[in-house]
């Protein structure tokens, strides 16, 4: 095998593809799809978001100092995209989408997005300007998820929510397992 050299750049694929609600101290709100997101901390439990400044999400996060990260699904695609390349100066991405706006739970402002299996309520805690994005780190509020995923068992069967990925400016399906945390190194049952 033999590789080219590239430019550095962000080639750190595939991402999580999320719809993050926000909202300005005023009660407007706006939808914005963000790939650049993820997990910073367990304890306290901490995420991330980046989005650039001149983005019109940008000042109502800065404002009010809280969102919500709703993952995605294949059923939300469309969704998805279109909140991603469309900005809410100019359209009501909530009425175009369908999506419905659901009270968070320990927000003031942000909204939940309803038809999310999983929405993860957060509040700023700093912002790191980093260049072309600014980094919102936030610590987890509370986390909402869909009853309907719930088995018997009374565990959330995230897995079988169709999850949505973003890879290189293709979303992509999640669903297949190949194998589960630790599986490599576990001992054999005996017959």
């Amino acid at each position: 095998m033999s590789k080219q050299v590239w430019k550095p750049g962000n080639m750190l694929y595939p991402l999580p593809a999320v719809m993050v609600s926000t909202a300005d101290r005023s009660g407007k709100t706006n939808i914005l799809t963000v790939a650049w997101t993820g997990t910073i901390c367990t304890n306290p439990p901490m995420v991330y978001i980046s989005v650039r400044p001149e983005r019109y999400s940008y000042q109502m996060i800065k404002e009010s100092g809280e969102f919500v990260i709703n993952l995605t699904t294949e059923s939300l695609i469309r969704a998805t995209d279109y909140c991603g390349v469309r900005s809410g100066r100019d359209v009501d991405k909530w009425k175009e989408t369908g999506l419905t706006p659901l009270k968070a739970e320990t927000l003031s402002y942000a909204p939940a997005i309803e038809e999310s299996p999983v929405s993860i309520e957060c509040r700023v805690t700093e912002i790191k300007e980093l260049g072309s994005h600014h980094m919102f780190l936030a610590e987890v509020t509370a986390v909402q998820v869909d009853e309907s995923y719930m088995n018997e068992k009374n565990k959330f069967e995230l897995n079988k929510t169709g999850l949505l990925a973003y890879s290189h400016g293709e979303y992509l399906g999640l669903g297949k397992k190949l194998g589960t945390f630790g599986y490599s190194v576990r001992k054999k049952k005996r017959k």
